[in-house]
């Protein structure tokens, strides 16, 4: 029975590091071997086979390796939110609502997707931020209109900030909500920077949502990494 390593911040990015280093080391296996069998003569069947059994070694290595990470301990949102079914099936972050909850007697629905803020601004170097700093998408809804408002906020272990706004249709996700439609926060005037900012707390949108996702980050990051080395396994056998 394998050992379960508790995952934290540290850990996963070293871990990653090390996926990198070993992903570097596997390249030059590569060209080692393709030079050797092209002295041999073998430059075709050679180098298939051979990669193919470095690359299937490395991903049963790896694959173990993922697998003796525990996940982090089960948390559950801030009251009122919910989370949404299906949403850890997701394959990409920030493509689908994570969390939901409804407000002004039921006439409101809030829906909150989150990705790493590295994945939004590529100043942010995701190596080092830990996780540190995501970035929501919030999509503000009422019954009976089509529309909502969306919110593209970063956020922090101690605090929230706007990036952008804009009103549109509720099918706007993270990848296209950013365009010449939305408005960006430092635009606007202080009085309405304020009462934006009055009206995403009202609604429980602040920083006490940062250590659920926070942990539901790294539990999606270790689902997908598991799936791709499955994946990038089940191609390589088949193609042998």
């Amino acid at each position: 029975m394998l050992k379960k390593i508790s995952i934290s911040a540290s850990n996963f990015v070293l871990y990653r590091k090390h996926y990198c280093f070993q992903a570097r080391s596997l390249s030059s296996m590569i060209k080692k071997q393709k030079k050797s069998d092209m002295k041999s003569g073998n430059a075709g069947t050679g180098i298939a086979s051979a990669v193919d059994g470095i690359v299937l070694r490395s991903l049963k290595d790896h694959y173990l390796e993922a697998s003796k990470m525990a996940p982090p301990p089960k948390m559950n949102p801030p009251a009122p939110f919910e989370i949404l079914k299906g949403a850890l099936e997701h394959r990409y972050p920030g493509t689908a609502a994570v969390l939901r909850r409804t407000y002004n007697d039921g006439n409101e629905s809030i829906d909150i997707s989150v990705m790493r803020l590295a994945n939004f601004i590529s100043e942010v170097d995701e190596e080092e931020e830990e996780i540190n700093q995501l970035f929501l998408h919030v999509d503000v809804t009422k019954k009976g209109c089509n529309d909502a408002t969306h919110f593209l906020c970063a956020l922090y272990p101690d605090a929230i900030g706007i990036h952008s706004v804009r009103f549109g249709p509720r099918s706007l996700t993270t990848n296209n909500i950013h365009d010449n439609h939305s408005r960006s926060f430092q635009e606007l005037d202080q009085k309405l920077q304020d009462a934006f900012h009055m009206y995403i707390e009202e609604r429980g949108i602040n920083e006490s949502l940062f250590p659920f996702l926070q942990a539901w980050l790294y539990v999606k990051d270790h689902r997908n990494l598991m799936r791709w080395f499955k994946s990038v396994g089940s191609f390589v056998n088949q193609s042998k």
